[in-house]
């Protein structure tokens, strides 16, 4: 069966657009979730183990959780019990609050979604400062619904649980204007250090935003990143778009 599966994974390679070259990740298997940011890249797999990865080889960090991110923020992950943890030399350290899924990729703020898709932000002072259970941690609610959030240097952008899509500008001290919908369906959505914008479907299809900047943080439209499997979680940093498809295989692709 494993070898079958190997097959399979080489011939979907071969069949991908020549625009993404993409290469399978062999070191690592059955991933649940990834997330790059500043030229590091974190996940967890479907035990709940969390890894860092180093060179090319993938690190197990101690601890169990369920979502894993990293940014200017730091290093942030959430457990099965939706228990909040930053990263604190070399171990982790619980903060206040029930989050199941959070960002570290904003301006050295946090932000995430608790069970009930309630969006919450944390500032740059107090995300930076954290150290432990002494520290203040004054989480901000924000306005909305959504299950899945991740922000960059031009907003944040988020889906609901209909797969809507929102863009919210976040400062520092957690300050918005509310969110603006954009056009489309996703079922998760990531944003680099740079701003690039990709996100999955509930197909399993691999879109991009284009046309993001500064002044136009919305962008211009969406394009499809063609892949020859269904995809379930993806990010982007640094040029490399990592994708984890449905099935477990991870790739790394290259534009």
């Amino acid at each position: 069966m494993r070898a079958t599966a190997a097959v399979l994974l080489v011939l979907c390679l071969l069949a991908i657009s020549h625009a993404w070259d993409c290469q399978p990740v062999v070191d690592i298997k059955n991933l649940m979730q990834i997330d790059a940011g500043l030229g590091q890249v974190v996940a967890t797999d479907t035990s709940q183990i969390p890894y860092y990865l180093v060179g090319d080889k993938w690190i197990s960090l101690p601890g169990s959780l369920k979502h894993i991110t990293v940014g200017p923020a730091g290093i942030w992950g959430v457990s099965n019990a939706d228990s909040i943890y930053k990263y604190v030399a070399g171990n982790w350290v619980q903060a206040a609050g029930l989050l199941k899924q959070l960002d570290a990729g904003g301006d050295q703020f946090v932000v995430g979604s608790n069970m009930d898709n309630i969006p919450f932000c944390l500032t740059s002072s107090a995300t930076v400062g954290y150290k432990g259970p002494g520290s203040p941690l004054p989480w901000t609610g924000l306005p909305g619904a959504v299950k899945y959030y991740s922000c960059g240097p031009f907003g944040c952008w988020a889906v609901n649980k209909n797969d809507d899509i929102f863009l919210m500008s976040l400062n520092q001290d957690c300050q918005n204007k509310g969110w603006s919908h954009i056009e489309g369906k996703l079922s998760m959505i990531e944003v680099a250090t740079d701003g690039s914008v990709f996100g999955v479907n509930s197909a399993g299809s691999v879109y991009t935003r284009n046309g993001i900047t500064a002044s136009k943080p919305q962008g211009t439209g969406w394009s499809h990143v063609p892949m020859c499997m269904q995809m379930k979680h993806v990010t982007y940093d640094l040029g490399r778009l990592w994708v984890i498809s449905k099935s477990g295989f991870t790739m790394v692709c290259t534009h």
